[in-house]
Order: structure tokens, then C-alpha cells, then sequence
């Protein structure tokens, strides 16, 4: 059980460094960071609202990024990075603020979400394996590809195109 108890809001302006300085944190290397001033400077995959933040003291700890990505033509969300700092980690500050960005994106109206993420955590949100919906990837096709449908929306099958790409080292 944690002792913290997660509030949860969007992210703000001058949430930005922190979030980078978070990221780094939490991940431990530079590629993170870049993919998310990557996708917050791309106008087809950066959504206002949709980068929700857990705090601590109204500090962010922990945050949860949905991004614009297409199956085929449709359009639906990714989720990633979910990054929290070290000291918080397995407290429940990821999954607050994971809950808060889904709960966000179904007020929206938005259809589906997919994540490329570990097949062990993102079947607690409802995530399956992406290929039970039809969602294929070239690069990423397997177990840690997952899909979960928002509201009483069909997921789409098809394949999954990211607006914004990044190799590690680039």
C-alpha cells in the first residue's frame, strides 16, 4: 500500500523541465527526454490535455503521455512515456497517473489507445495483446504491443502509424 495519496491534473507550461528532468530520472538516458520534446513540438501527434501529471505538494512525480497516432486512417491514441521518479516508483503514481490520462481521453471521445509497453503492467487497464484487434506493426508486433478500447468504441485493425519516430542514439 502507499503511503501517498496521487492527485492528478494536466501538465502545465511550466511543467515542461521538470517533466524532462523527470523523465531523465526515470528512465536514465537522453532518449526519452528527446522523444518527448519530439512529440510536443509535432502538431499531427501533440494533444493539449493529454500528458497528465500524479504530484506530490503539487509537484509532478509521475506522468502518463498520450500522443495522435492512426491505424490505417483512424485516428486513436498512443500512450508512452510513462515515466516516474525513482523514489515513487511502485508507490501508484504511474498507474494515477495512467488512469487520469484514459478517464481523460474517454471524456474526449476518443477511441482506442495503444501502447508499446510491458505485457505484465498494461493488462491492469484493460490493454490486450494489439494483434487481437487486428493492429499490426512491422518494428513492433508482438506481446508488448497492446490495444485497450475506450468506452463502447470498436478498436480499428489495421496498421499502426506513429507521426513521430525516434531511434535510440539519433
Amino acid at each position: 500500500m502507499s503511503q501517498f495519496s496521487w492527485n492528478t491534473r494536466v501538465e502545465t507550461q511550466s511543467d515542461i523541465e521538470t517533466l524532462r528532468a523527470l523523465t531523465r530520472d526515470a528512465f536514465g538516458r537522453q532518449f526519452e527526454v528527446d522523444f518527448l520534446d519530439a512529440h510536443r513540438a509535432s502538431s499531427v501527434a501533440w494533444i493539449p490535455g493529454l500528458s497528465l501529471v500524479a504530484t506530490v505538494d503539487d509537484r509532478p512525480v509521475a506522468y502518463a503521455l498520450l500522443t495522435r497516432c492512426h491505424v490505417d486512417d483512424v485516428p486513436v491514441l498512443s500512450l508512452g512515456p510513462v515515466a516516474v521518479l525513482p523514489k515513487y516508483q511502485r508507490q501508484g503514481a504511474g498507474t494515477a497517473a495512467v488512469e487520469a490520462a484514459l478517464a481523460t481521453a474517454r471524456t474526449r471521445g476518443e477511441r482506442a489507445v495503444v501502447v508499446l509497453g510491458h505485457d505484465t503492467y498494461y493488462p491492469r487497464f484493460g490493454f490486450r495483446q494489439a494483434t487481437e484487434f487486428g493492429i499490426h506493426h512491422p518494428e513492433y508486433d508482438g506481446p508488448n504491443l497492446m490495444a485497450v478500447a475506450l468506452g463502447d468504441h470498436d478498436v480499428p485493425a489495421g496498421d499502426l502509424r506513429y507521426p513521430v519516430t525516434l531511434t535510440p542514439g539519433s
